[in-house]
């Protein structure tokens, strides 16, 4: 059996999980749901959920642990929440948030401006740091992955965009 799906979900308070055709998780930040996979069972006891494979193929061993930690994501992501930090680093980098869209001045010819699907927050607590906050753990990943994407940190003086505990190494100059 899956490793992952060995280990029980313990929900938290304020979290409620109903069982169907889906998951659906709802807490103090929001509600989601997760297609239920016909190859796993999912059973609720007293707050604690357990994922078991239906069978003994390859198959249904890997969806109960991918069913698992996504389950677990939807329960963090409605109790805590997530969020990625971004740095700009460079000369004139600046960020803004206005409202849904990150306004970024990243050395083009132009302001790149960044609008943020349902759910994302964005927040610039000084200009070169950038918040990404909310409770899809997948979605909040690609929103980080999208803004890092327009100016990349590059590898000979680390200038551009890169996640807070990203450390880039830095090459030498070519040497005549």
């Amino acid at each position: 059996m899956s490793r992952v799906a060995n280990n029980p979900i313990t929900l938290p308070k304020g979290v409620e999980v109903t069982l169907g055709s889906a998951i659906a998780v709802k807490g103090p930040l929001g509600a989601m749901s997760q297609p239920l996979a016909s190859d796993v069972s999912v059973a609720l006891n007293d707050g604690v959920m357990t994922f078991a494979p239906v069978g003994a193929s390859i198959q249904a061993n890997a969806m109960a642990g991918t069913l698992r930690a996504l389950v677990n994501n939807m329960v963090q992501g409605v109790s805590k929440g997530f969020e990625k930090k971004l740095l700009l680093v460079g000369v004139g980098y600046r960020a803004q948030a206005q409202g849904d869209a990150l306004n970024l001045t990243l050395g083009f010819s132009h302001p790149v401006v960044h609008k943020m699907p349902a759910g994302i927050k964005v927040e610039t607590p000084t200009q070169t740091e950038i918040v990404i906050k909310g409770i899809d753990r997948q979605v909040v990943g690609q929103v980080a992955a999208d803004v890092r994407a327009y100016r990349p940190p590059e590898p000979y003086k680390g200038k551009g965009v890169r996640y807070s505990d990203e450390v880039v190494i830095k090459k030498e100059t070519k040497k005549k």
